[in-house]
């Protein structure tokens, strides 16, 4: 496939990136600084949250196919995970992030360059649709339910470190960002298939125009901004809370 970077794709990252930055704002304000906001604890910030969380990763499985080095890309954001993981150990051992979104999207990058030669020959639209069906039915899989129905085995449960990281969490196990791979594999699934369905035809090409450049920049400098994003928040929210007082 001929590599080439879409101004547009770009340009929704960047949005999404933006979109978490404010999450992550009011997040520090409310339970960091003590703001009052009832609607943030409630099903609007819960729905707002989920709206970031699966198109970063839906945004994610469609540029896949364009990236030149998976593999380094991949172990990259697992590289990138593991030190978010490290810092919220030693920094906020309370609420650490364990198995977050970056360690997910290094694992999914390379599972899904592994699977390639396989996938191809899976029909693109039928993929996008058993990943799209597949997603909605394991949403509730971290609550032992498939479908809205307990068919899950208790054990499964109970294997560690494992089934933390597959999406049968533990009992006592928290994180403060977590993506296990099931279910948001098939998220990340239904991203890669809806980027074999674009692309398979002449008529579905995206026009490269560029718009909106400040979010087309995030958008290409997405990592970087995602691991320096929370300690700039932290330190200017900070500052201004020390020089108001």
């Amino acid at each position: 496939m001929k590599h080439c970077r879409y101004p547009q794709l770009d340009i929704l990252r960047g949005f999404a990136l933006a979109n978490m930055v404010c999450y992550h704002a009011l997040w520090d304000l409310v339970n960091l600084h003590g703001l009052e906001l009832p609607w943030y604890d409630s099903w609007p910030g819960f729905l707002w949250q989920q709206f970031i969380c699966w198109s970063f990763i839906l945004l994610a499985g469609v540029c896949q196919p364009f990236g030149r080095r998976p593999v380094r890309h991949g172990v990259m954001l697992l590289a990138a995970g593991a030190l978010v993981s490290a810092v919220t150990m030693a920094v906020l051992p309370e609420d650490p992030i364990q198995w977050g979104v970056l360690t997910f999207l290094g694992t999914a990058t390379l599972l899904f360059y592994w699977l390639r030669p396989l996938l191809d020959r899976c029909p693109p639209q039928w993929g996008l649709l058993a990943c799209a069906v597949l997603f909605g039915l394991t949403r509730q899989l971290e609550k032992g339910l498939v479908a809205g129905y307990s068919v899950i085995p208790e054990a499964l449960y109970h294997t560690g470190h494992l089934g933390n990281f597959l999406g049968f969490p533990e009992t006592e196990f928290a994180s403060a960002d977590y993506f296990p791979l099931l279910p948001w594999v098939f998220l990340y699934g239904a991203g890669w298939f809806l980027h074999a369905v674009w692309r398979s035809g002449e008529e579905h090409e995206m026009p490269r125009q560029r718009r909106f450049p400040v979010l087309e920049w995030i958008g290409r400098h997405s990592l970087v901004l995602y691991l320096l994003h929370q300690p700039a928040l932290y330190g200017a929210l900070l500052a201004a809370e020390n020089w108001i007082k």
